[in-house]
């Protein structure tokens, strides 16, 4: 395997349209530099992460030189389309939704959805069960369940990242709860350690910075883990509907790095369990 080439920019880099004559020798990734342990900004102002690793590791498989660039999650789609960078590597789910706007590679992680609370707060003394729930295939069961949160959470104050699937989920399941949104996870994790939200909705693995940390004793996860339907189909590297050269390329790269191992063996450093997408 070539040694990877990898260049992680500083916040705020502009870039202008695309791979000199489209042979993508050169790729410049967007990343949003705030989703532990997904990609982060490292105290001394360097991006980190999962992603950021698998990204050297892609970039090598396919020969190219690339350029990693921080940038804001609610404008990361919209820039794309303008052409400040080729893809997007930000733990971003694939739905029908961004299909319509952009085109994904296949899936190189999926972890589930999960509500987390203090440990002291009334949901969490409920003690749901900690099943996995299809949205895709909901059963009668599982369906008991999601009606039996939807109406502890009744009156709750429920906190959620701003323009996600998680968002999206809350806005048509959930009813009679005031949503609350966050233009990052870590504001989020803040504003749940403040007391300012009753409990709050993310990714599993977002959630790791907190659980694992100083505080992360003081809360827990409560009730199912949520995946398929409405939380998409994993999360994969977001292109420009045009570039399908650029898709095959990393649908090729991806797929090697399933194979072999790698995206298994960086999940779980990262992560502490493997969220590798089935190859």
């Amino acid at each position: 395997m070539p040694t990877p080439r990898y260049l992680a920019l500083a916040a705020g880099l502009l870039f202008a349209g695309s791979a000199t004559a489209q042979d993508w020798s050169t790729i410049r990734i967007a990343t949003e530099g705030a989703y532990a342990p997904w990609n982060f900004t490292t105290a001394a102002g360097e991006l980190a992460g999962f992603e950021l690793d698998l990204a050297a590791d892609l970039c090598a498989r396919m020969e190219a030189e690339c350029e990693i660039v921080s940038q804001a999650w609610d404008g990361i789609i919209p820039a794309l389309q303008a052409g400040r960078y080729d893809a997007i590597m930000a733990g971003m789910s694939i739905t029908d939704a961004r299909r319509e706007v952009i085109d994904f590679s296949r899936s190189y992680a999926t972890t589930p959805a999960i509500f987390v609370a203090p440990k002291d707060s009334a949901l969490a003394a409920a003690e749901l069960p900690e099943i996995r729930i299809d949205m895709s295939d909901v059963t009668d069961e599982q369906q008991a369940v999601i009606e039996q949160l939807r109406d502890l959470t009744a009156g709750m104050i429920v906190g959620v990242q701003t323009a996600t699937i998680h968002e999206n989920f809350l806005r048509e399941y959930m009813t009679d709860i005031d949503i609350r949104t966050y233009d990052t996870q870590e504001n989020l994790d803040l504003d749940l350690q403040a007391g300012r939200i009753d409990i709050a909705l993310a990714d599993q693995s977002g959630w790791q910075p907190l659980l694992e940390g100083a505080t992360g004793d003081d809360f827990m996860r409560v009730g199912p883990g949520f995946s398929g339907g409405i939380f998409g189909e994993g999360v994969g590297v977001g292109i420009r509907q045009e570039d399908t050269a650029l898709v095959e390329k990393f649908d090729a790269a991806i797929q090697a790095a399933l194979e072999d191992g790698t995206v298994s063996a960086l999940a779980i450093e990262w992560f502490g369990f493997d969220s590798a997408a089935i190859p």
